[in-house]
């Protein structure tokens, strides 16, 4: 019976270090919100803290990047591991940037704020 608890455990690791990899491929989540003055992105990092994350911006292509380290022993009595270890994202803007570029980026109760100010095109035109 030993044999078969065993086999079990190590079918049930694999199957989580799995899920764990493809956690890290599609997460994290991002809400993005558009207004006339601001795009805010609302991106769920769960478990990582605020010196886990790397924000970087080029051109109108998002970096995010997050790196947890897992002590040795937490690692040794490992049963199942899902949740993301790593994040490396790439989210494409739908705007144009302003000059000054990311006003905010904040980091609360495991979800990330970036607000990028909008640059406006053309003029608006006053009606007499």
């Amino acid at each position: 019976m030993g044999l078969v608890k065993s086999m079990a455990k190590e079918m049930i690791k694999e199957i989580g270090n799995k899920s764990r990899e493809f956690y890290e491929f599609v997460l994290p989540p991002v809400d993005m919100y558009l207004d006339n003055e601001k795009l805010t992105l609302l991106i769920d990092l769960p478990g990582f803290t605020k010196k886990d994350i790397k924000l970087s911006l080029d051109g109108n292509i998002l970096s995010i990047q997050a790196h947890k380290e897992i002590s040795d022993e937490k690692n040794q009595n490992i049963i199942c591991n899902q949740r993301p270890n790593i994040i490396d994202k790439k989210i494409r803007l739908p705007i144009d940037l302003r000059e000054e570029q990311v006003s905010a980026a904040k980091y609360e109760h495991g979800v990330l704020t970036i607000t990028i100010p909008v640059k406006k095109h053309g003029k608006d035109i006053s009606i007499e």
